[in-house]
């Protein structure tokens, strides 16, 4: 099994456009593009159907990349796997992190597992495929070569699985409808999330978490079944899946680690504890978390949605009914916020859209730690 060193650097950013900190970064030495293996970005775009910023950042950054690497920017959205979730709600700030892998020795009287990340795509999906079966099952599939170029074996190593995953347009609804099928919602929005919760029941299925038995009329029903590392973010900018599987490797030599927790609702601030004390990073409330053994932290990534049944331990939320701005921002804005206080920083990756993402009304959580 092949040895890697994976980085992590979080990277402010003024607008969807900017690029300017990644390429000081490039253009100092401290990240060799060529080693650029993801880019997870945070947009201040709404994050629906209409959320350009999301195209744009990804437009923006393979322009810039192009010429570093010596490929077309078409040729490097092929090569990175590029996710960017809209909706900067709140506190939350705009920010990319990007992540690097390239080969490496392990050093001599390193212990313990390190951090590794693996990506792979599905096929295209047909219109009338997005959340169903076939997008749950060929997600199980690229979850599990994912894991397999990270070098991880036992899914308990799994932290945190992020998707992008596409949405139906009326376009895409009429070509199914011409071939005489039928799509799993005509509403493009709604479509958001039934490619959302199909894409987190594949993670499930890959990693055991759920038995592979699961229907098409389970996805978004049955809450009951999900995934405690999936995030999954969909957008209208491709029609297949998008998979970076991050967890922990005896093969890395990275100085990064990561480690999970899951919210059981917007407001389970132990549980965000709980993600920093499985990197080794105590809580100090409204600064940084404090550093143990060294460590540092790096970001948080967590999954936020309004609770499905309307409550938020007995008491009613209203985020569902207010027809003025989405549940997802309320969503977003409301456990960023939770976040930021306890990590210090309003520079989180906080993804709204929960489906099959951790228990529902709450969601995975995850935090990457720099161990010096």
């Amino acid at each position: 099994m092949r040895t890697a060193s994976v980085g992590v650097f979080k990277v402010a950013t003024t607008g969807p456009g900017d690029v300017s900190g990644l390429m000081a970064m490039i253009g100092s030495g401290a990240i060799d593009p060529a080693t650029i293996l993801a880019i997870l970005g945070k947009t201040e775009g709404n994050g629906g159907v209409n959320d350009f910023t999301r195209e744009y950042a990804v437009a923006a950054l393979c322009t810039a990349l192009a010429p570093e690497l010596g490929l077309s920017p078409e040729a490097v959205e092929q090569r990175i796997a590029f996710v960017m979730s809209g909706g900067t709600e709140g506190v939350l700030s705009p920010h990319i992190t990007v992540f690097t892998r390239r080969e490496a020795e392990r050093p001599a009287g390193m212990s313990g597992k390190r951090l590794s990340i693996g990506m792979a795509h599905t096929r295209d999906f047909l219109p009338e495929e997005i959340g169903r079966s076939a997008q749950i099952m060929e997600t199980a599939r690229a979850v599990s070569a994912a894991m397999a170029d990270a070098g991880i074996i036992d899914p308990a190593d799994v932290h945190f699985v992020q998707i992008k995953c596409p949405l139906l347009t009326s376009d895409r609804v009429e070509a199914a409808n011409a071939r005489g099928n039928k799509t799993a919602t005509t509403s493009a929005y709604s479509s958001m999330a039934y490619s959302r919760g199909a894409s987190a029941l594949g993670v499930a299925v890959a990693l055991g978490e759920i038995d592979s038995d699961v229907h098409d009329d389970d996805v978004l029903r049955r809450h009951d079944l999900f995934s405690s590392v999936a995030s999954t973010s969909s957008g209208i900018e491709l029609m297949h899946n998008v998979i970076i599987v991050l967890g922990n490797s005896a093969s890395s030599a990275s100085d990064f680690e990561i480690g999970h927790a899951v919210m059981n609702d917007a407001i389970d601030a132990p549980a965000v504890v709980s993600a920093l004390n499985s990197v080794g990073l105590g809580v100090g409330l409204g600064v940084a978390p404090r550093a143990t053994e060294g460590r540092e932290l790096v970001n948080i990534f967590a999954k936020a949605e309004a609770s499905p049944d309307g409550s938020v331990r007995g008491f009613r939320h209203t985020m569902l009914e207010d027809t003025d701005i989405s549940s997802t921002r309320h969503a977003r804005a409301a456990v960023g916020g939770l976040i930021a206080g306890l990590a210090g920083t309003g520079a989180v990756y906080v993804s709204g859209g929960a489906e099959h993402q951790g228990p529902a009304g709450g969601g995975p959580v995850a935090a990457i730690a720099r161990l010096s």
